[in-house]
């Protein structure tokens, strides 16, 4: 299960709306793949289809869909969002990651 907090909430919720989204049907698309100077870097989508190997959650009012081989390095994180001076976007907070690069985009187990 990946959680979402209620900060990033908000703004997802926006930024779907902006993108033309229905936030009651479609959903956030995250995903896992190689690259980024840890190894892995985290990547967030909005999506309206589904394919046959996701899994589907949904915490605080939030659709999350999560492909099986990146939920193996996902199981437990939280979607945060950071508005603070020292940069803006949202931040993954994943209790697996044995290690992560400054800017908080890539991971290693």
């Amino acid at each position: 299960m990946i959680k979402v907090s209620d900060v990033a909430k908000k703004k997802v919720i926006e930024l779907m709306t902006e993108d033309g989204y229905d936030t009651a049907v479609d959903f956030v698309r995250v995903g896992v793949k190689s690259g980024g100077c840890s190894g892995l870097s985290y990547d967030l989508d909005f999506d309206k289809n589904t394919k046959e190997e996701d899994k589907v959650f949904e915490d605080n009012g939030v659709r999350i869909v999560v492909d099986k081989k990146s939920f193996l390095y996902l199981v437990g994180t939280t979607l945060e969002y950071s508005g603070g001076l020292n940069g803006t976007g949202f931040v993954f907070n994943n209790p697996n990651a044995s290690r992560t690069c400054g800017c908080g985009e890539s991971f290693s187990l």
